[in-house]
Parts: C-alpha cells; sequence; structure tokens
C-alpha cells in the first residue's frame, strides 16, 4: 500500500513477534470500514539493509522507510501507530550485521577501528543507524502520555506486589559533584537565524568539528563537556565505597538514546572497575581489539584462552565490590554490554523493589546507583530519599502522574547526536556564530566529551500550549520541570513565564527543580490526587517509566500520543524496550510473555483519530469499540502470564478480537453490526478448540528463523498456529 490510512510500524524482538499475530486481526477489522492498514520497516535490521543497498542483490534491497515516515509524519496526513524498536548499541549492531550476512547479504563488516577512507565512510552509515536513530526523525511532535483509565482503574482495583522500602536501607544515588555536563553547561537564545561552526582551538591550530549548523531564530542552543579526569576520579571513589559499604555497583546509563557520550561513559566504568588489569595488560588487550566501550562481555570474549588477562581478571573482580547483575545465573553483570541496563527502566525497577538489585548470588541486595552526570540524578536521589521516609507508594489508592514533553524536531539532548565529541587535544571548543560572535567557550583536555544540543522557538511555543490545554482539561495540579540555577532551564522558564503571563494562566502552574518535583509529585500521588509533570526530552524519557512502573507496573500500558505540529498523529505503543528476554523465553519454550495492550490504547486513538480528521463515522465505531475490547482484557484478566502453561500474547489476541467483534456487533453501525455478529458468534462458539490450538505447542522450543530478522512464514506458523482462528479472521 503507497498511502494506506493508517501505518503499523514494523520494529524487532518482542513487539514483532506479537505484530504476527495482532496486526492481521487489526487489518482484518479495518477492512470492513474501508480503511488500510499497511507497515513501514523501521526495525534494526530493515534500517541496515536500507544503508547499504549497493552491497546487496537487487531482490534484497528495500526502501529506506524510516525517511518516508521523517517525511510523512511532518504533514497533516501522518496517522502512525509506532512500536518499540531497537536502539542498538554497538554489540547489538554487529549481532545484527552477522545474523543478515549468514542469511546471504552481503554487507560490509562494522568497522571497529576504521583505517581507510573506505571504512571510515561504513562506520559514518552504520554509526547513524545505532543509538536512538528513530525517534528524533519520526517525533515532530510534543508527548502527551499518560495512564488510560481503565488501566489506571485496573491498577488499583488490582495492585501489584511492591518491594518494601526500609528506612535503614543502604541504596543511594552517586553523581558527580562537578566536571560533568550538568555542572559545565551554558545556554543562549538565540536573537536571529544563525549559522554556527563548532572548531577546536588547539596550540594554535583549529580543527573544524562541525560546519554549517542552522538554527532558527529563538532556538535555546547549548554547549557543555564531561571531563574525563573528572569522571574517573568520580568512578574510583564510588567503587571504594561501595565495597565499604558491602552493596552492590551499579551503573545506570541510557548508551541507546546517548549513543555517542553514553557508551565513552560507560567504557569509563569498564576500565576503572577493571584498572588494574588495564594497567598491566592495555596495550596487550588493545592488541586483541579490546574497547571497553563494548563491554565486558566483548572484553572477555576476546581475551578468553589468554590465561594471565583472565586470572587478572579473576582477582580484580574478586577485590571489586559485587556488581548488581542483568542475569545472576548466567552471569551477566551490569558491565557486560552498554545497552543492557538503561536507566528510565533500571532505577524505577529498582525503586520499586524497595532499593533492591540482584547480586552475583542471586539474592536481592542493596546498591549504590552510579549516575555520573549530575542533570538527572536528583530526581532517583530524591524518589529514594521518599521513599525511606514514607514506605513504599500504594497502587491501590496512588493517583496518577501525567507527563508533557518537550520532543518535537530533536529537542534539548536527545538531539545532540551529530554535535557530540570526544576531544582528542587539549584546547578550546567554541561554538561561533556566522559574524563571528563566540556563542559557547569551553576550555577541555584529551578524553573530554563535549556536546551541544538545542530546542527551537515552534516546538517549545507548542510545548507551553499543550500544557495549558491539558491543565485546562484537567484541573491537575501542574508542574514544570525547570531548575533556575540551570543554564538551559532558565532560558525555557524565560519562555514559560511569558506565555503563561500572556495566556492569563500562571496562577495554574508551578515551576520547580526537578528535585522539589519529583517530592511534590509523590506527595500528591500518595495522597491519591493527581498531577502533571511537564519537562523536557529527558525527563519526559525518564518520568513516563517511573512513575507507571510504580502506579501500573509497567510502562509498557501507557497511552503515548505525539500531537504532530502538521497536525497528524504518532500513536506510540507504550515504552518497556523491545523485551529481548521475551524472545528468549518465546524461542525456548514457545512462550510469548509480551503484552500488546499499549499497542490496543493506540489502535483506539488511532482510529478514532482518522474519524476526526476524514469525518468517518465507522473509524470513531471501530475506535470506541477498541477502548471496550481493551476495558474486557482487564477486566477479564486476559492479558498474558509470565510463566508456560499460563495464557500468553496470543491468547489475549485471541480474546481482544472477540471483545471488539462483540463490541461491534452491538454497536450503532448497522453495517459493522452485520459484518461482525457471525464473527462474535464464531469465535465464542470455538474459544475451546481456539484455545486449544493456540497453546498446543507450550513448552517446546520455537522456531522463528532469526532474532534481527525472522523467517516471516516461520514466524507466522509460530505466532498464528490456531487454524480455527485464522478461518474466522481470514
Amino acid at each position: 500500500m503507497t498511502n494506506p490510512d493508517i501505518i503499523y510500524t514494523k520494529v524487532d524482538e518482542a513487539p514483532e513477534l506479537a505484530s504476527a499475530s495482532l496486526l492481521p486481526i487489526i487489518q482484518r477489522f479495518a477492512s470492513a470500514a474501508g480503511i488500510t492498514v499497511g507497515t513501514k520497516d523501521i526495525s534494526l535490521a530493515g534500517r541496515i539493509l536500507a544503508t547499504f543497498p549497493e552491497h546487496l542483490n537487487e531482490d534484497q534491497r528495500i526502501p529506506d522507510d524510516l525517511a518516508a515516515l521523517g517525511e510523512l509524519v511532518k504533514t497533516p496526513d501522518a496517522n502512525v501507530i509506532k512500536l518499540p524498536n531497537i536502539s542498538a548499541s554497538v554489540p547489538q549492531l554487529v549481532a545484527a550485521v552477522e545474523e543478515l550476512q549468514a542469511k546471504g547479504y552481503a554487507l560490509p563488516d562494522y568497522p571497529e577501528n576504521p583505517q581507510t577512507d573506505e571504512e571510515k565512510a561504513i562506520r559514518a552509515k552504520y554509526d547513524g543507524i545505532k543509538g536512538s536513530a528513530v525517534n528524533p526523525v519520526l517525533r515532530e511532535g510534543n508527548s502527551d502520555r499518560r495512564a488510560a483509565a481503565a488501566v489506571k482503574t485496573y491498577a488499583q482495583n488490582n495492585p501489584h506486589r511492591m518491594g518494601e522500602w526500609k528506612a535503614d536501607s543502604k541504596t543511594r544515588v552517586a553523581s558527580m559533584s562537578g566536571g560533568d555536563f550538568r555542572s559545565n553547561e551554558t545556554s543562549v537564545t538565540l536573537t536571529d537565524d544563525t549559522t554556527v561552526q563548532i572548531v577546536l582551538e588547539s596550540d594554535g591550530s583549529d580543527t573544524i568539528l562541525k560546519d554549517g549548523l542552522s538554527y532558527p531564530a529563538g532556538t535555546v542552543l547549548d554547549a557543555t563537556f564531561m571531563s574525563a579526569d573528572a569522571l574517573d576520579t568520580f568512578l574510583a571513589e564510588e567503587i571504594r565505597k561501595t565495597k565499604k559499604e558491602g552493596v552492590l555497583f551499579s551503573l545506570h546509563m541510557k548508551a541507546t538514546m546517548m549513543k555517542v557520550s553514553d557508551p565513552i561513559i560507560f567504557g569509563h566504568a569498564v576500565k576503572t572497575f577493571l584498572a588494574p588489569v588495564f594497567d598491566q595488560f592495555g596495550d596487550e588487550m588493545a592488541k586483541l581489539g579490546v574497547n571497553p566501550n563494548s563491554g565486558l562481555g566483548d572484553l572477555l570474549e576476546r581475551v578468553n584462552g589468554h590465561s594471565e588477562i583472565m586470572s587478572a581478571i579473576d582477582a580484580t573482580m574478586a577485590d571489586r565490590p559485587p556488581m548488581y547483575m542483568v542475569d545472576s545465573d548466567r552471569g551477566i553483570t551490569n558491565l557486560h554490554v552498554p545497552s543492557d541496563v538503561i536507566i528510565d527502566a533500571s532505577m524505577p525497577a529498582l525503586i520499586r523493589a524497595g532499593g533492591k538489585g540482584w547480586g552475583p548470588d542471586g539474592k536481592e541486595h542493596d546498591a549504590v546507583c552510579v549516575i555520573p552526570d549530575n542533570s538527572y540524578a536528583p530526581v532517583y536521589d530524591e524518589a529514594i530519599a521518599f521513599f525511606k521516609e514514607n514506605g513504599a507508594l500504594d497502587p491501590a489508592t496512588a493517583g496518577t502522574v501525567q507527563n508533557l514533553g518537550l520532543m518535537a524536531q530533536k529537542a534539548e539532548e536527545y538531539g545532540s547526536h551529530p554535535t557530540t565529541f570526544k576531544i582528542e587535544t587539549a584546547g578550546t571548543v567554541k561554538m561561533i556564530a556566522q559574524d563571528g560572535t563566540v556563542l559557547h567557550s569551553h576550555e577541555v583536555q584529551p578524553g573530554d566529551i563535549w556536546r551541544s544540543a538545542s530546542a527551537r522557538r515552534a516546538p517549545i511555543e507548542d510545548w507551553i500550549q499543550l500544557a495549558i490545554d491539558r491543565q485546562k482539561a484537567t484541573g491537575f495540579r501542574s508542574i514544570f520541570w525547570l531548575d533556575a540555577d540551570r543554564a538551559h532551564d532558565a532560558e525555557l522558564i524565560l519562555y514559560v513565564r511569558n506565555a503563561l503571563e500572556a495566556a492569563g494562566v500562571a496562577d495554574q502552574f508551578e515551576i520547580m527543580a526537578p528535585r522539589e518535583a519529583t517530592r511534590a509529585s509523590l506527595e500528591t500521588i500518595t495522597k491519591g490526587e493527581n498531577t502533571i509533570a511537564i519537562t523536557g526530552n529527558v525527563l519526559r524519557d525518564y518520568l513516563t517509566d517511573l512513575f507507571p512502573i510504580l502506579e501500573l507496573a509497567t510502562s509498557a500500558k501507557m497511552l503515548s500520543i505525539v500531537k504532530l505540529m502538521q497536525g497528524g498523529g504518532l500513536f506510540e505503543t507504550g515504552a518497556g524496550g523491545s523485551a529481548p528476554k521475551h524472545v528468549q523465553q518465546l524461542h525456548a519454550e514457545n512462550h510469548l510473555r509480551w503484552d500488546s495492550l499499549g499497542e490496543f490504547c493506540a489502535l483506539g486513538e488511532s482510529f478514532k483519530f482518522l474519524a476526526d480528521a476524514k469525518d468517518n463515522s465507522k473509524a470513531r465505531t471501530l475506535g470506541d469499540a477498541v477502548e471496550k475490547a481493551t476495558q474486557g482484557i482487564l477486566d477479564d484478566n486476559r492479558s498474558p502470564g509470565r510463566k508456560v502453561g499460563q495464557p500468553d500474547n496470543r491468547d489475549s489476541h485471541y480474546w481482544f478480537a472477540r471483545y471488539w467483534a462483540e463490541a461491534l456487533a452491538n454497536g450503532p453501525d448497522a453495517e459493522l453490526a452485520t459484518e461482525f455478529a457471525p464473527m462474535a458468534q464464531a469465535l465464542a462458539q470455538n474459544e475451546a478448540t481456539i484455545i486449544a490450538e493456540l497453546d498446543a505447542g507450550a513448552g517446546d522450543p520455537a522456531e522463528t528463523g532469526g532474532y534481527y530478522m525472522n523467517d516471516p512464514h516461520k514466524l507466522a506458523d509460530v505466532m498464528r498456529p490456531s487454524v480455527t482462528l485464522n478461518g474466522i479472521i481470514g
């Protein structure tokens, strides 16, 4: 389909497995209303193949769907349901390339240390794929993210288990007190359209790091750097203190989204944790291709068989504090892979568990949570302090924190990838306008990480208006999470105050630094009341996991609407990553515990948006029926269980189709009622047969023909095993 009414993205891992079951159902129901639902491939494998057409046979080439979607979201016709995709770390990227090569795609290897111009060009292309390559392209609007009413009500009526918080818990957050991005940040709001050059001045010579950067008037332009020396000193001290305290050492980063800076910081942690090994064998390990940025897992593979190095690693690990584990049964540590521990998911999980993390002994322990940059660490620090004082949040009585996030047009740090650099020589980095004005200047040393980020006037103004509209619609306590003592936030506060005063609503909003806003929000929801967190891009990401995981047990069930600035709609299916453990479980025992509730919520909103945009009453009827089906899933507890023998994702899709068909059969549209009444009856009459067919292979290994690229026929066999259900759906 060239121009489908709704685009459903093809992604990776668990959401893609689920799509093989759910998408045919969606397409069948939509077709009854004359609505087309097509797909665009934004998976990691798809993006790799689209980037290297010159290396592929004609029949292997695929279009650049991400680029096409990037253009579509700038139009009023966009109606996109976006599922979570892999934001690849280097190990994931390399693994995906190797899998594709094994399938016959003649892709070039990922150059670990590019030397030739050709290798550098290949590396640049791959670097454009890794990390958060998708979200900045598609998010041409600001974020409205909240728990759907039905989901919140269900969580209150069926509260999940919370870990016990004790006042004497040793869990704490550790962050740098200086030399980090927070302390070195400078910011300016541009008065005119400006072209900018980034230059490193060193020993009388200039190196142009980036040229021809163009920013419109009103842009808030930031620059900052992290000192490598200060980072190493901080990490070494925290490792020492953690051992003395007798708790787990844990590092919490976002190496996927911050794809340039955070892998470097992660590498510093690996190198500092194994400092005696690098001191003694650094040169030898470098010859073996060891790059600490790739993690401890890659390091161990490369030095395997080198007994002296392995012995030194064992001795050093024995002398270090025990490490927070990703999988203690398999010996996978926090430092194994940079994408394994992602702060927005890992910190809320630890907080929900009462400040406990899993140790190498397979038991839960208190932990030191190392978050090097101090920009947003106070949010987690204050949350931990609050729960130590007050005990765990009670999901049965807690109110909710909604979020309005500034993220359009690559706003703030998440748009900094092209303007982030590891500094090679000492000097001064300057951002210089075309008229010679020095906008920013920082003295740097080799190894420092320098970056610039921006937020443009139109997204900022749209974000503030979104907040005004949402506050008016709800009456909830509304807080702008902005720190007057931080350079970037101070510039945003000027925008916010002027806009609120011009609209005559300044008395309806508060402005608080993130630490104070965290406590205020926790106090509010503890009383059973609601609040709106109006935040920048990174806090949008962090808070829309933190509060949903505390309130709902998961962030995957959130309603996430991106009101695109040109009038289109982007409907994200919730956070929670793409769940590699779910894929492992499916392959091992044919059970997929991925919960598609986020997809259901996004689908309903997408139909309603289409109804308004195209004056399509049938689309509205479909959307209303989706809401009733979702309510049925919740009320009757039809969501997937975690273990083999319990209903899984495919069972939940059967029930969703059944409830959806029943709602349409009893709905206001006579044509749709006539269409779906027989289907609803058939789904009900064949319940036992369908469930038996869906569950027949439970416990046995399942073969989907790949990990990063599944075989579509094998995947369909696994995810659509009920002949009866398939026959009814068509």
